[in-house]
């Protein structure tokens, strides 16, 4: 995402995935339309903590990192609590959904 390279995007991505920002939630084109736009630019991001369930054929991975982001033009760092939800399909894994929940500790990545 960081890349912004929307064609292996488009790849990773469900065709039914979802995407739950803190400026709404949408499907699969229009997140790849945002990003492509540049209207959302993951400049940089510090991982604190991950984890990952399997269930059945479902991979559920939770993160806990700082997020340095451009959004409409704008710097935004925030912490958050990232959820990916991972489907296998013919022996192919993709991203169904995606959620960016933010978090009320302070901010640990250094900008300067």
């Amino acid at each position: 995402m960081s890349d912004k390279n929307v064609d292996s995007l488009s790849v990773l991505f469900h065709d039914k995935s979802d995407f739950v920002h803190m400026g709404g939630t949408w499907g699969k084109a229009r997140e790849i339309d945002i990003i492509k736009g540049g209207f959302i630019w993951y400049k940089k991001a510090e991982v604190y903590s991950n984890a990952v369930k399997f269930i059945g054929n479902t991979a559920v991975l939770l993160s806990d990192m700082d997020l340095v982001a451009v959004v409409g033009g704008n710097d935004a760092i925030n912490s958050f609590m990232v959820t990916e939800v991972y489907v296998k399909e013919n022996g192919q894994w993709s991203l169904a959904q995606l959620t960016f929940s933010k978090l009320s500790r302070p901010v640990k990545l250094k900008t300067n």
